[in-house]
């Protein structure tokens, strides 16, 4: 007897447990638990979940989303989680998602457009509220067409898709202004006397990696500067991509060189790293700059050039393109803002 009052004690409160203890039928207690659009009376309501409470009982989440139609639940899905860009972009995210009561869930794709297949087809089953899809894309990807296709079939059934950084897809999204905002940034630093540059530029194939360097040369052009082929050096488009780059460097490139633009903080970082590595001030021998404006550039010396992206809004108009309705595609820009700082000082 002792082992079978154990046993029942161990068994998980279900809905009919909550059902019986509020006298409602199992129905009932479903559409007032469950989030159903079917309204409960609130005098029965309030005895539903009164009892709910005293058995401790835990709704179960897939019930809900086939009485809502869908979940609370965001995806987010990200390149790399311990890029303090994308850290940051999360946190954002969760912010704007917590205000609107969603949840949001993460998951890393590590630039890998095979993985956002998998996830999204993966999402498609869980039938979350909305997939945002956060990171550069790729050009010329032989796997872009098929990723399409798993996003139109997530909307199909009812989902929502959001860009960030990436209007390479035909969905709504938030443009990070990466073409402009190295565009201005380029402008800036003409005008502060620049004139030998070199870029760092990350993955060729990166859409981010694209725009940034388009956006720089750009800038120079109209200043009658032009940036050759043989001034752009790709590589990772991370810390190790910027510091291996340079490394990599002749010392008489270096010596020809007044600035130098990475089109990202985490390869600017990299790429400071590399200098000193070699004996080279920043800003004493080589001026730097790069794009992001992350949370980490506020504890080096000296305090770095970038591009600020505005990231809390980054988050709320994610959230808020995930929240609509409709198809429009239209992308919403988030304006970049050039920051000067002591890593680019005047020279005239």
């Amino acid at each position: 007897m002792a082992r079978a009052n154990e046993e029942n004690r161990r068994k998980p409160v279900t809905l009919s447990d909550v059902a019986r203890a509020a006298g409602v039928s199992q129905a009932t207690a479903s559409r007032a638990i469950n989030g159903s659009q079917r309204t409960v009376n609130e005098e029965l309501r309030q005895r539903i979940f009164t009892a709910a409470e005293k058995l401790n009982y835990t709704a179960n989440l897939s019930a809900q989303t086939v009485a809502r139609g869908t979940s609370t639940t965001v995806a987010l899905l990200v390149s790399d989680i311990a890029d303090a860009y994308f850290s940051s972009m999360a946190a954002s995210v969760m912010t704007a998602a917590e205000a609107a009561g969603l949840r949001v869930t993460i998951a890393v794709t590590e630039r890998s457009v095979q993985r956002e297949i998998e996830l999204v087809r993966e999402l498609r089953g869980q039938h979350a509220r909305a997939i945002i899809l956060a990171g550069s894309g790729y050009l010329d990807s032989d796997l872009t067409e098929p990723l399409v296709r798993e996003l139109e079939m997530f909307e199909d059934m009812g989902g929502r898709v959001v860009l960030v950084s990436r209007m390479d897809l035909p969905f709504a999204g938030v443009d990070l202004d990466n073409l402009e905002g190295a565009k201005r940034l380029a402008s800036a630093l003409v005008r502060l006397g620049y004139q030998s540059f070199r870029v760092l530029g990350g993955e060729r194939e990166l859409v981010a990696t694209r725009d940034r360097v388009a956006g720089f040369r750009a800038g120079l052009d109209g200043h009658g500067i032009t940036l050759g082929d043989d001034r752009v050096i790709y590589s990772n488009f991370s810390w190790e991509g910027g510091f291996d780059a340079i490394q990599a460097m002749d010392d008489r490139v270096l010596a020809d060189t007044g600035l130098i633009f990475a089109v990202n903080d985490e390869m600017a970082l990299g790429a400071l790293a590399g200098l000193r590595n070699r004996g080279m001030r920043v800003p004493g021998d080589v001026a730097l700059a790069g794009f992001d404006d992350i949370r980490s550039l506020r504890n080096i010396v000296p305090t770095m050039t970038t591009v600020r992206v505005p990231i809390e809004e980054v988050g709320r108009e994610a959230i808020a393109r995930a929240l609509e309705v409709g198809d429009g595609h239209q992308p919403r820009v988030v304006t970049a803002i050039v920051v000067l700082r002591e890593s680019t000082p005047r020279l005239n």
